[in-house]
Order: structure tokens, then C-alpha cells, then sequence
């Protein structure tokens, strides 16, 4: 580390941003990334001689701290085989250098032993806006930008996470060796992502690495050539620590009472809706109308300042414009309120940056925690808590669900009603200038009354909270983020291939499913998954079988669970013996199982109970096909009652439910989800999409033998 310090400061204080190949070198060095052997020529006999110690052919590169891309200068000249090639080429190089920037620092001409062989990655490290410190991993060589084939990790990372980003390419299986090419070294690759990790996280003043081309061989990983940028170290993120956040919030989410700022008596305003909802929602704690024009409000006696109130407060929701909060947020935090509820607009998204800045000034110098601005407010069902200028909710469930829109938020609303999903908490976080989604998760973790978590985010405030927050809550309940602005942005502007590769949707994607959580791709889906995973048991193993009426459904729900990342079960012979004894010889056994349409109910029920009943199978798709010898109720009743029979026996596997028919399969599949089987009609796609779901959450969490 002494000799990477030195080499970091030396840059700085001479005023450069990124290091030479041979100071580059001294920082693999320092942390075990193998290179090739090497020298530094200041003459071209220098530069014979290294070459001839080092062993033919060689490669020069020129080395100057004001010529970063070194290639576009000319001063790059491969397989040199003589002592004369490299004496000329030594001049060569020296020429083009002059001649693209004349001014440029020469410190001399790097002589390097050529390697190849193997397979031409790329490893690097780049310091993304949410995240800090991100390693990636794709493939390397000249076509790295245009394929894009790469993966990215939070730094530092384990050596699992290392392996893991092999095999999270699209051109995983070229490492391992296709067409009788010599396998990557694994280990030795794996070993070489995890270094770079390190490196970067213990010196934060690295701003990028780029390890371009590595050769990759079984006989190990050498990185040919390496670009480090350097920077000014992020500054530290201060975060509160899970004790005091969950001070704040559990007096946010179960206060004894609540003030609303700029209470109304008058229907249409904010501060009317706030204080009807909150009244006729059941909200059992005390209400505080705020308003210095009105003696009562709603039959509650009024006050002119939250200051008058001669009781203790821990919400105060405010539903006054902008202007005037700061000052009404200095008497709420001198009455010491846990939480402030900002409903007003008119700040960040409005480009009031200064008036946002002002007020989440003024909440921490109190020590209170705010929520929003520009939100909608929140709800908490299991304290009839709805503060809220919305629609009323009063369906209580085990579902938090968390929007960065209130559009977003109304979408919730309506679907947790129509459907009776549920839920425990609706919460806006609008501008999220205070509490953001790493809070409400730390609350939602110990809440009993929460069994999974969904968010609906266009950013992350702080990256590494949130997967902070995010690993901890996944090991015992979903974590289900509908990330908003998946299109590319374009490479941002870079002075690494690392850095250009870091420009979009991917970093959220990789880093989101390495703490865990369940990405969505759309609003329903992220609703669905919300509905659906808190139903379903948890699988205990990967091998999953179809059992349909329909062969065309079966093809159809194959092909969805490949895309899904479910894996189909290779029936045994003595269960596919098992299962021939129910189904007609005209039928098919295998996976899937096709019992044919023309089956009476005792098929159905004897095929699902079998696969219940063995324990090999470890979750079941239903294909059902609408007939008359078995209407769509009649199978919904069956295949509730023996997954019921099963689950009091023990056999408690995961369920879903493809109905093809008549629009009675409609009341089929309401009357499945009431009884723990997820069903939809005329979908293969979304309930083996909702098994993939609950998949990656188990994987997660460490639950799958």
C-alpha cells in the first residue's frame, strides 16, 4: 500500500490525472495483478538491451503522462523479434510522439514482453454517480465498446461475486471453451477482478482503472496493458446509523398523534382531504388541526402555530405552499416532531434547488426526518393511517409499496384494491431530499406487519445504502424495484473503455441483483410480483415441472420458464413410470407432463398431488385447458383443495396456474389466488414469469438446496 501511496501522490502533486504504464505497473504490482515482464528505455540501446533480457518478441509503448490514448499517437509497436527492430522502433516511436503533441513529457519508451494466447478480456473499475466504486468485467480487445458483453459489482468484492461475473456474460461459455479452445483459468481470473476490487476501494483517489486487454489462459491472467485515471476521493455519504433511523420512523409509521399544517375547512384544499382522511380512515391517535384563521376544524379544536399544541407531536404533514414551510418547519422542530410529511411542490423539480436546500438544512439541524417534498403522503394500514390527500386505503395486507411518482402511487392505490392484495404501507418519497428508500427499507425489515417490499425508484440518492439496506432485508422478505429510465444514456464522456461501458441501465441491473433484489420490468409486473410472491412457499430447490392439458400451452410455459431462468426438471425413469399411470397412453410423461384436454378432474388432481408429494419436484406449473368434462371451477376447486392437503402434510411448494378458456376462467383464477395458487387467464408468460421472481428471491436469500 506504502508503494501504491507513493506512486498516487507523486501523480497529484505534479498535477496529472492519470499515470504512466510503468507507475500502473507498481500498482498491479502492489496487489498481485500479473503483468509482463518489462522496462523503462530512455535510448534505443537501452531499450535492445531490456528487449533482449526480457525475451523476443516485445512490444513498445511510449510513456508520457500527457499522452493517455497511446495508440492514437502512434506510440504503440507490436512483435518486435530483433535487437535492431527494437532500436529503430525505439525511434520510431519517439518521432510519432513528438509529432502528435510536441510539448509532451517523454519519461522514455516501455519495452514489454509480448503475450497472447488464451482469450482477450477486460477488467476495470470506475466510480459511478450511485454507486461509488464499481468493478466490471466483459469482454476485452478492440470491439470491448461496440459488444458491450460486460458485468459490473459493488467494490470490494468476494471471490464468489468475482466467479459470479464469469459466468454473467453473454459469452460465458467461450471462457470455458468451445470448439476444443483452451478454458480460462477461473480461479486465477476470478482472483485477478477481486484485486482490482480491492485496489480501488482502498484508494478511493483512483477514479478509474482499466485492465485492456487481459489474456486469460489456463495457465492464468495477465493483464497487457493498464490505464489508471486519478481524482479527488468521493467524499464520504454520512448516513444515520439503523438505531437512530429507526427512532424516526417507527414514531413516523406509529405516531400518537399528528399535526396537519395548514388544516382546511374548506372542501377542495389539501389540508381539508389530509384531515378527512385521517379522521374518517380511523386514525385512533390525536389530530392537531394548524391553521391561525380558524378557532376548529372538523369538530378539533384548531391552533394557530404547532408551537400552541400543549401535547407532544410526532407527524406533522404539511399542506401549505412552499414559501412558506421553511419558517413552519423551524416551529416543528423546536416541538421536537419525529417526522415531517412534505405534500407541497414548488421545490428541486421545479428547479427551487436553494429552497429544498434551505429546508433540509433546517430538518437536520432539528433532527427531524422529512419525507419528500412533492409527495402524495403516506399510508399505514395497521394504524388506520392515512395522511394523505388521496384516496382513502383501508385494506390491510403484508405489501409496503414505495413510489418516486405520485401518478405512480395512485396506480398502487387502485391496483391493491381491485385485486385485495393488501397492503401495509403506501409511502411517496416525491424529491426524497431527506428519507429516501435505504430509510423505509430499515423500517419495513423489522416491521412485522410488511412480508415483502416494492419500489417504483427513477434514482437511488445514496447506491450503497440502498444495497446496504436492500442485503439485509432480501435474507428474509422480498425486495421487489421497478427502476425507472432503463434505456442507455449513452457513454458518458471517459477517459477509459471502463468508464464509457459504465454509461448505463447496466450498472443498476448488475448492482441491483447482486444485493438481491427482484428488478421488474414494467408497473404491472412490479405489482404483480408484489401480489403474488408473499402467496407463494418458498422453493427449496431448482428443479420445476409442467403439467398441462394442452400440448401448445406446454410448448408456451417451456419456453417461458427458459426465459425465466427456471430450470425444468429430467423426470426419472420410475417417476415418469408414476406419472404414465394417471395419464392416458395417447398422453406424454416427460416435462412437461401433457395429460391431454379430454381428462376428467381425477387426472388433474392426481398428476398435481403426485408432483406435490415427491420431493425431488420442487415447484409446479398448471396449463389448463377450459373443457366441459373439467370447467375452469371445478379445476380451481380441485387444485386448491389438494395443494391445501399437500401444504398440512408438509409439501408446501410453490404453485402457478396458466387458464386458457372461456371467460369463466376469469373467476377461476381470482378464486386460485384467494387460495394460495397464483393463476392467470390466457397468460403463459406472467405466472411463470412470478415463479422466476420468487426464484431469484430464494437464490437471495440462500434458500435453494
Amino acid at each position: 500500500m506504502d508503494a501504491v501511496r507513493e506512486v498516487l501522490e507523486k501523480a497529484r502533486a505534479e498535477g496529472r490525472t492519470a499515470l504512466t504504464a510503468p507507475e500502473g505497473r507498481v500498482l498491479c504490482q502492489a496487489y498481485g495483478i500479473a503483468t509482463p515482464g518489462e522496462g523503462l528505455a530512455t535510448s534505443a540501446e537501452e531499450a535492445a538491451r531490456i528487449a533482449g533480457e526480457i525475451g523476443f518478441p516485445v512490444v513498445l509503448k511510449i510513456v508520457s503522462p500527457d499522452i493517455l490514448h497511446k495508440t492514437d499517437a502512434g506510440g504503440v509497436l507490436v512483435g518486435l523479434k530483433t535487437a535492431e527492430e527494437v532500436a529503430a522502433g525505439h525511434e520510431t516511436i519517439i518521432a510519432n510522439a513528438r509529432a502528435h503533441d510536441p510539448d509532451a513529457r517523454i519519461e522514455g519508451v516501455q519495452v514489454q514482453q509480448l503475450v497472447g494466447g488464451g482469450h482477450e478480456v477486460i477488467v476495470g473499475a470506475v466510480t459511478d454517480p450511485t454507486f461509488g466504486k464499481v468493478v466490471a468485467f466483459g469482454l476485452g480487445g478492440v470491439l470491448v465498446e461496440v459488444l458491450k458483453d460486460v458485468t459490473f459489482r459493488l467494490a470490494p468484492l468476494t471471490g464468489d461475486e468475482a466467479l459470479g461475473m464469469l459466468d454473467d456474460i453473454r459469452a460465458a461459455e467461450v471462457l470455458r471453451g468451445v470448439r476444443g479452445a483452451e478454458p480460462a483459468n477461473r480461479e486465477a481470473l476470478a482472483g485477478l477482478i477481486e484485486n482490482v476490487g480491492r485496489l480501488v476501494a482502498d484508494f478511493p483517489e483512483i477514479a478509474e482503472i482499466d485492465l485492456n486487454p487481459v489474456f486469460a489462459s489456463a495457465g492464468g491472467a495477465v493483464a497487457a496493458d493498464v490505464r489508471v485515471i486519478v481524482g479527488e476521493p468521493e467524499p464520504e455519504r454520512e448516513r444515520p446509523s439503523r438505531e437512530e433511523i429507526l427512532a424516526k420512523m417507527n414514531r413516523i409509521f406509529k405516531p400518537r398523534s399528528v399535526a396537519v399544517i395548514g388544516a382546511s375547512a374548506e372542501e377542495g384544499k389539501i389540508g381539508n382531504s389530509v384531515m378527512r382522511n385521517l379522521i374518517n380512515g380511523g386514525y385512533q391517535g390525536r389530530i392537531f388541526p394548524i391553521n391561525p384563521k380558524a378557532p376548529e376544524i372538523m369538530g378539533l379544536p384548531a391552533y394557530r402555530s404547532v408551537s400552541d399544541v400543549p401535547y407532544d407531536v410526532d407527524v406533522a404533514v404539511f399542506a401549505i405552499p412552499a414559501k412558506f414551510v421553511a419558517s413552519a418547519l423551524e416551529e416543528v422542530g423546536r416541538k421536537g416532531v419525529a417526522g415531517a410529511i412534505m405534500i407541497p411542490s414548488g421545490f428541486a423539480e421545479t428547479g427551487n434547488v436553494e429552497g429544498q436546500r434551505q429546508i433540509v438544512e433546517i430538518a437536520r439541524r432539528h433532527g427531524v426526518r422529512m419525507l419528500g417534498p412533492n409527495i402524495y403522503g403516506y399510508y399505514y394500514t395497521p394504524e388506520n393511517l392515512c395522511a394523505t390527500f388521496c384516496t382513502p386505503y383501508d385494506v390491510k395486507g403484508g405489501v409496503a409499496l414505495t413510489s418516486q411518482s405520485g401518478g405512480i402511487g395512485m396506480a398502487i392505490l387502485g391496483f391493491s384494491r381491485t385485486t385485495k392484495m393488501g397492503v401495509s404501507a403506501i409511502v411517496g418519497v416525491g424529491n426524497k431530499a431527506d428519507v429516501d428508500e435505504d430509510d423505509l427499507l430499515t423500517f419495513f425489515e423489522q416491521d412485522d406487519n410488511t412480508r415483502a417490499v416494492a419500489m417504483h425508484l427513477e434514482d437511488l440518492k445514496d447506491g450503497r445504502g440502498f444495497v446496504e439496506a436492500a442485503r439485509r432485508v432480501v435474507k428474509e422478505k422480498p425486495v421487489i424495484v421497478l427502476k425507472a429510465g432503463r434505456t442507455a444514456m449513452g457513454a458518458r464522456a471517459a477517459g477509459s473503455h471502463t468508464g464509457a461501458l459504465a454509461g448505463d441501465d447496466k450498472v443498476y441491473d448488475d448492482i441491483l441483483k447482486q444485493a438481491g433484489v427482484v428488478r421488474a420490468p414494467g408497473l404491472n409486473d412490479m405489482l404483480e410480483y408484489a401480489r403474488a410472491l408473499p402467496l407463494l412457499p418458498a422453493p427449496q430447490g431448482e428443479n420445476v415441472v409442467i403439467i398441462t392439458g394442452a400440448g401448445g400451452s406446454g410448448v408456451l410455459l417451456s419456453d417461458a420458464c427458459v426465459d425465466a431462468g427456471l430450470t425444468l426438471m429430467e423426470i426419472p425413469p420410475d417417476l415418469d413410470e408414476a406419472f404414465r399411470a394417471y395419464i392416458p397412453p395417447f398422453g406424454a410423461a416427460g416435462n412437461p407432463i401433457d395429460i391431454t384436454g379430454g381428462e376428467p378432474p381425477s387426472t388433474y388432481a392426481n398428476t398435481v398431488r403426485l408432483g406435490l408429494s415427491d420431493e425431488r419436484i420442487h415447484a409446479l406449473v398448471l396449463g389448463y385447458w377450459h373443457t366441459i368434462v373439467t370447467p375452469p371451477m371445478v379445476f380451481a376447486e380441485l387444485v386448491s383443495r389438494v395443494v391445501a392437503e399437500e401444504r398440512a402434510k408438509g409439501n408446501t411448494k410453490p404453485v402457478v396456474a396458466s387458464l386458457a378458456g372461456d371467460t369463466e376462467v376469469e373467476e377461476a383464477c381470482e378464486y386460485l389466488f384467494e387460495h394460495g395458487v397464483v393463476a392467470y387467464p390466457y397468460t403463459t408468460e406472467k405466472p411463470v414469469a412470478v415463479l422466476g421472481a420468487k426464484y431469484r428471491w430464494a437464490r437471495a436469500a440462500g434458500l435453494l438446496r
